[in-house]
């Protein structure tokens, strides 16, 4: 037998079961200790295949979520707030990042190799660099307890970790990808985790350890879970999708006035750092109004009141005419009604705002590809893939392109290479169909 089992950790009997019940049970799986734990768990995905997930899956969430803000000053804050608190955690040697995203939507996130961003929208909610820290530190405590991985591993097949977080995400029923999962885009949600009520106990654990050993009050955490718990109350729509992936509860919020009173009480009197925070959100905080609107307007889409939304779009554009984000959406909103030519309008500015950012031009040539501009739309997906590579339905427009040319060739090549990533779906039949219609595979039997 090889040696190299002999060493492995042995595997204890409640992993052994949920290995079997997988059809998973081989000597290249297994369970794994837990940083935090110590315990072993249901572990298929290495932290070398965490941090590699990481790097090819959020930057298309980042994308979705209309890039890193363009405030620098915004970013490097949070960049290093957040790396203060990672090297007192259970895993200081994973390469975190942290940033604010220009989404307007009330959420953070975190993907298995430490990338962590937090939206401008929930930004603003927050009152002190000590709620930064508890919710940067939440976010840490996943990455740290292996959340993510952990859920990965208990619902995908060992063929399935070579894809990784992309192919898990594409067998799950999303109902937040919205119009970006409709038009192709990854992102819009469908890529974060689900996590469970048990593993945001434990990161609101985690992150208040987290904190307070970097020399904050616990009173932030508990005044992060008192916004939480009222934000919950209201069902606002810019809060669906991170009660949709952070399940709250009042239950969370007590604990952390329980803590905050117990096992801390002797660092409550840690500062908050109130105005560094605002020093730091002030840019953030000027243009408070526009987001407010954007969210307003967002919603509206969301219930299909596409004039409505509009309307508010533009009141939001008037307060700041060069907000990526809201050029974006505006455009997505003239997409939708089909007033194309006003859509590349507001693209083409967007472009000129963030000339970096990838979206708008996925976007654009969708938009040319529905205008028949065959050579304009296949320039565009060029420029995307450029500044974001590894969505396939890029190539599949592609594919549309030079088929629109008349470029066959190209275009079966395109078929052909999207196939090989994308087996299922009405864009997957298409291509399928054209290179058997055009005689470059056999039909199935």
């Amino acid at each position: 037998m090889n040696e190299e089992i002999w060493m492995q950790e042995p595997v204890s009997r409640r992993c052994f079961l949920q290995l079997a019940a997988a059809g998973v049970l081989s000597i290249s799986t297994g369970c794994a200790s837990n940083p935090v734990t110590g315990r072993s768990q249901l572990m298929l995905i290495s932290e070398e295949q965490e941090i590699q997930i990481d790097k090819s899956q959020s930057p298309h969430q980042f994308s979705a979520d209309y890039g890193k803000s363009r405030d620098s000053a915004l970013n490097a804050y949070l960049d290093r707030t957040g790396k203060y608190i990672a090297v007192r955690t259970h895993r200081p040697q994973m390469p975190y990042s942290f940033r604010a995203v220009n989404a307007t939507y009330i959420n953070a996130y975190a993907f298995p190799g430490g990338s962590i961003a937090a939206t401008r929208g929930i930004l603003l909610k927050l009152e002190s660099e000590a709620e930064l820290a508890a919710l940067l530190g939440h976010e840490l405590g996943h990455v740290n307890a292996r959340h993510t991985a952990e859920i990965m591993s208990k619902n995908m097949v060992v063929s399935a970790v070579v894809g990784g977080i992309a192919a898990y995400a594409g067998t799950r029923n999303s109902k937040y990808g919205g119009l970006a999962a409709k038009l192709g885009m990854l992102g819009s949600g469908v890529l974060l985790a689900h996590y469970s009520r048990d593993n945001e106990r434990q990161a609101d654990s985690l992150g208040m350890q987290y904190m307070v050993r970097s020399g904050y009050s616990p009173k932030g955490m508990v005044q992060l879970m008192d916004m939480l718990k009222r934000m919950s109350r209201h069902k606002l729509s810019a809060t669906q999708l991170l009660f949709a992936t952070h399940p709250m509860s009042s239950e969370r919020y007590r604990t952390a006035v329980g803590k905050a009173g117990g096992e801390y009480a002797g660092d409550l009197d840690k500062p908050v750092y109130r105005e560094r925070y605002m020093d730091n959100t002030a840019g953030l905080r000027r243009i408070k109004d526009a987001i407010e609107a954007l969210q307003k307007a967002d919603a509206l889409m969301a219930r299909q009141k596409y004039t409505e939304a509009e309307l508010w779009f533009g009141r939001a554009l008037k307060k700041a005419p060069d907000d990526y984000a809201g050029l974006v959406m505006m455009a997505k909103c003239k997409l939708v009604q089909k007033k194309l030519e006003a859509a590349g309008r507001y693209l083409a500015k967007a472009r000129q705002v963030y000339p970096g950012e990838a979206q708008s031009y996925f976007l654009g040539g969708y938009i040319k590809l529905k205008q028949k501009k065959y050579a304009a739309a296949l320039a565009d997906f060029q420029a995307y893939d450029q500044r974001l590579a590894g969505n396939p339905n890029s190539i599949f427009f592609k594919g549309l392109c030079h088929e629109g040319m008349d470029q066959r060739d190209p275009a079966a090549k395109a078929y052909y290479n999207y196939l090989k990533q994308v087996h299922q779906g009405r864009y997957a039949q298409y291509a399928y169909k054209r290179l058997v219609d055009w005689g470059y595979i056999k039909p199935k039997s």
